[in-house]
Parts: C-alpha cells; structure tokens; sequence
C-alpha cells in the first residue's frame, strides 16, 4: 500500500520536525540513541514528542517511564518528552489493517506536532509496514550501525573476493522508496544520517574498524547520507535506564550525579553527533549540555 497524507484534513497549527531512528536489524541501538537525542534536544529547550513504533518491545516507551516515575519520586528538575502510543491493528484484512495503522500514525503525528518542536519516531527492527510509513515521514533519518560488516550488510553488499561494492542492500532500498514517496508527495528531502555505533577502541579490532569506515565512506557516496562521528562503546550508554536518565542529565538540577573523564568523553562524542544533524533552528546554536 502506497504512503497516503490526509490532504483534504486541515493543516496542523504548525510543523514539527520528525526524526525517524530506524534499521531493519535488531541490537544496533536504536531506543538509546533514541533516547539521548530527546534528552539533548530537550535541554535545548525544545517541546519534543515521541512516539514508540516498537510496538512489542516497547523499550523506548519504558525508558521515558522509568524517567516519569524517577522524577516523580525525587521532584528532579528534569523535563520528560510527550508520549504517543500505538498500537497494531487487529483487522485479519491486510489493507484494511494498514489503513488502519497509517490513519493512526498521521493522527498522531498532526497530534503532536501541535504542541511539539520536534517528533522523535523509534522505528521497529525488521521491514513492517508501520516502519515504512515512518520512514517516509521523516524530515531527518538516524540509522546507528554496529561498527561490523554484519550490520553493513543491510546498507550494500560486499563483493567477497575483493571487498568491493556490489550495490545497495535492503535497507537502503527501502530508504530510497521511502525518499521517493516522501519527495512526490512532500516536495522535501529526507536527511539520512548513518551513526556508527559501539565503536571499539581496542587494537585487535582497529584494522576491522578501519575498513567499515572505508566501506561506509564510499557507499555514504553513492546512495546520498551522511556519516556522523562514532559512539564508542561505553556503560554509561545504557546503565542508567532503569532511572530513565542519561549521562545529559548526570549534571541536572536534583540529580546529583558526578561526571568523570569517561563520562565528558562520551558527552562530547554526543554533542558532536547532534552538530552533526543540523536540525533546524539549532544548528549554530550553543549547546546545553
């Protein structure tokens, strides 16, 4: 089924930026990356929504409850973005089904964009329909990839005997339809920012490391992203989901955590990916966290 917008529904009040983390394979860390993009554009000062298309796993959507319930507990100073659930669609009809689930995401994001500066979509692992349509909702893309040739293989394939590139691979593809959809009813571009992901910093891996990058680099010309700087692998990632918070909140008001020499790289390695997005009406703007 084809992308539809509601063109006879009458405009949002205004428009919210949408972007869209998404990759078709599980385990790249999507909900996280997710979640410190909420968190630093929030401490930007920015109204962001969120909606959770990880209908089943849902980790996104536990993360900003582990974060309402904290700040509930402890009166923190923290901002907590607006939630949006859906949900699937239980018709046995397919295209009665996806209809279904289109008319809900619009809603949702004509919802939103109502009060919110930015909508941030958490896109499911693997091709759904759900998946595609936000895809082709998106204003900005984010696609974080575990720094292998595993995950590499959803953007091209690689020719075995010389290491060369064959031809973009699934997800691409679906990227491109999605951008075609987008253009011929939208007329606006989707910006595709490819994130290495769970970098190493080991030796033993340096020489792999080197070679996805040089594969990234020469596909990021071909099929039209762009490649922000890396996020290592580090704890601080992930630890503190059970709070809901993120190392962008350790320095928070009420929080009273402490920030280590760890803890400001890997706070750096965040402001440089969210310079790298250049989102409108931040990008050249000084940095709140």
């Amino acid at each position: 089924m084809s992308l539809a917008y509601d063109l006879d529904a009458p405009p949002a009040p205004r428009q919210a930026h949408v972007i869209v983390v998404g990759n078709q394979k599980g385990g790249a860390g999507k909900s996280t990356v997710a979640m410190h993009i909420i968190v630093a554009l929030m401490r930007q000062g920015r109204r962001t929504g969120v909606i959770d298309l990880d209908i089943r796993q849902r980790s996104l959507t536990r993360y900003i409850e582990n974060r309402a319930r904290w700040v509930a507990a402890r009166g923190a100073k923290l901002a907590v973005p607006q939630v949006l659930e859906l949900s699937e669609s239980r018709e046995r009809q397919l295209d009665v089904a996806e209809a279904e689930e289109e008319s809900a995401l619009r809603a949702a994001l004509r919802r939103l964009s109502e009060t919110c500066d930015f909508i941030v979509i958490d896109s499911p692992g693997g091709d759904s329909h759900l998946a595609r349509l936000a895809h082709a909702y998106a204003d900005t893309l984010v696609t974080p990839l575990n720094d292998s040739f595993v995950d590499f293989d959803l953007l091209g394939d690689i020719d075995p005997n010389c290491a060369d590139i064959v031809r973009p691979s699934i997800y691409s593809e679906m990227v491109w339809d999605s951008r075609k959809k987008k253009a011929l009813v939208a007329r606006t571009p989707i910006d595709w920012v490819v994130l290495r992901n769970r970098t190493s910093t080991s030796k033993i891996e340096a020489k792999n490391k080197q070679r996805v990058g040089q594969a990234l680099a020469t596909l990021s010309s071909r099929i039209g992203f762009r490649l922000a700087p890396g996020l290592s692998e580090r704890v601080i990632y992930r630890e503190l989901f059970p709070q809901g918070l993120t190392l962008l909140d350790l320095d928070a008001e009420g929080v009273g955590g402490e920030l280590n020499m760890t803890h400001l790289a890997a706070r750096q390695e965040l402001r440089d990916l969210f310079i790298t997005l250049k989102l409108p009406g931040i990008e050249g703007e000084a940095l709140k966290f």
